[in-house]
């Protein structure tokens, strides 16, 4: 069992900054292969960011490539989501998810990973 809790949203003006956290149980953390999806109001839910077990392989959806940056400190059993130049589109509750076993080109797939947080509201105003 993996428990995962997020942390760090809030509300903030566009083109400004949030860091998200996502603190995960589990000895074996530095084994899990972490991703955050985000759902807006309406919509489905969809892939942000994925990073491999040693934090050395990312992928980024195409809407947050280079405004996002997703990393981890596998000493710490975290994973962070660095958000910058922030627009309303990117308003939406944020979750963390955690896949057991490594989804390779398959990993902005849902369906992939194994345990998620409660999520944490991300509000970006006008």
């Amino acid at each position: 069992q993996v428990q995962l809790v997020e942390s760090g949203g809030g509300l903030v003006q566009a083109g400004g900054s949030l860091r998200l956290s996502c603190a995960a149980s589990g000895r074996t953390f530095s084994s899990y292969y972490m991703g955050w999806f985000r759902q807006a109001p309406g919509k489905e839910r969809e892939f942000v960011a994925a990073i491999g077990w040693s934090g050395g392989i990312t992928y980024y959806a195409v809407s947050v490539k280079g405004r996002f940056t997703i990393s981890r400190d596998n000493a710490k059993n975290e994973v962070y989501l660095q958000m910058n130049s922030l627009k309303p589109e990117d308003t939406a509750v944020y979750y963390c998810a955690t896949a057991l076993v490594n989804p390779g080109g398959a990993y902005a797939s849902d369906g992939k990973y194994d345990y998620w947080g409660q999520g944490t509201q991300v509000t970006v105003s006008s």
